[in-house]
Formats: structure tokens, C-alpha cells, sequence
């Protein structure tokens, strides 16, 4: 069964990632999957559940995280990390042999998370020529990623708000900060690159 939610120390993290076995994961037996926005990237989280076999898999990325064989119980919860953030995939039972699987990242629920990371975050994509670019503002730091790599530049003061002007492939972005005038919409942020206005992903 996919978990309709799919829109990703001695606990694994995505520091300890095994090599990936390209025919190993050609064969996943996906049970659920989920995708989740986190410092700029998104993570494609998907775990196996073998009910026979007891087996369970977690992929990050297509990455095994961890593999457990032979788990004589079939419901429970695993723990992993997603860079600082504790996550806990939940395995419960239903009625007729089947399970229902959830998702929890930093202490909230997959739906619960995401729809925070959706206020916090500010999102815009476009690709030019071959290469595609994610880029991200995180309104309460105000960091700034392109691809899920953070970028130093700082925002030059200009009237009304600042611009942040950054480079990438001799591509030039700048990302605009301007007051609205009023307190329900705060600061308005626009992004352009190469002079061309990129709309972001909530319009």
C-alpha cells in the first residue's frame, strides 16, 4: 500500500548513507513515500515493509539509510535523522493483515511539518538552458539556498527594501526585498533572473 501522504548516534542519519545498489533498488517494494522540504532541498523518503519476511528499508534519495531483516514484529517505529531533525516512521496495524504508515519529522507529523515548512519557507524554480535551479528564502533567518546549497552574499540596501544579487552558471539572480505598505502582507519578496521576473511556487 502508498501512503496517500505522498507528495520525503546509534539513530541512522544521512551521514552513515550506504552506497546505493542500482539493481537493489530497481526491486524496492514501496510501501510508503513521502517528500520533505527541508534547508533548501527536498528529500524523497521511502521505506519497505516486507510482511512475510519482516524485512524493513529505509531509502533517502534512493539511498538504504538502514535494513533490518527478519523483524519478527510488524509494527513499531523506526528512528532516523534528516539532517538535525529526529524523524520516526510509525508502522500500525489494520484491520485484514494491513498497515497504515506515518511519518513524523521534529515532532510533528508529516502533514503537520510540511505545512509549516510551507509558511517558513519562500520557494522558486526554473530551469535555463539544461540546468534547473530550486531556490529558497527562509523567512525567520533569511537564508537563502540555490539547489540546497546556502549562498554568503548579503543584501545591499536599496530605497524601499534591500537586493541580493548571487551567480550562478553566469546566470545573474537577484532577490528583492520591499515593505508592502501594510501588516498583512509585511515584506513582498520577487525574485529575477537575467532581468526575467520567476514566480514563485505558492502562485
Amino acid at each position: 500500500m502508498i501512503n496517500s501522504a505522498e507528495l520525503l548516534s546509534s539513530i541512522p542519519s544521512l551521514g552513515g548513507k550506504e552506497p546505493s545498489n542500482p539493481q537493489q533498488h530497481q526491486h524496492k517494494e514501496v510501501v510508503a513515500r513521502w517528500r520533505v522540504p527541508l534547508y533548501g532541498k527536498v528529500y524523497e523518503i521511502e521505506f519497505e515493509h516486507g510482511t512475510a519476511s519482516g524485512k524493513r528499508v529505509l531509502w533517502i534519495d534512493n539511498r538504504s539509510i538502514f535494513r533490518r531483516e527478519w523483524m519478527f514484529k510488524l509494527v513499531g517505529e523506526d528512528m532516523f535523522k534528516l539532517e538535525d531533525k529526529r524523524c520516526i516512521i510509525r508502522v500500525d496495524p489494520l484491520p485484514g493483515f494491513r498497515y497504515s504508515y506515518s511519518l513524523f519529522v521534529d515532532g510533528k507529523s508529516y502533514e503537520q511539518f510540511t505545512e509549516c515548512q510551507a509558511k517558513a519557507l519562500k520557494t522558486w524554480e526554473t530551469k535555463l538552458g539544461d540546468n534547473f535551479y530550486r531556490i529558497v528564502l527562509e523567512h525567520n533567518t533569511l537564508n537563502i539556498y540555490v539547489n540546497g546549497k546556502l549562498i554568503e552574499e548579503n543584501g545591499e540596501f536599496v530605497d524601499g527594501g534591500t537586493d541580493t544579487t548571487f551567480v550562478e552558471d553566469n546566470n545573474t539572480f537577484v532577490l528583492s526585498a520591499r515593505t508592502s505598505g501594510n501588516k498583512r502582507d509585511g515584506i513582498v519578496h520577487k525574485l529575477t533572473v537575467n532581468g526575467t521576473e520567476i514566480f514563485d511556487q505558492g502562485r
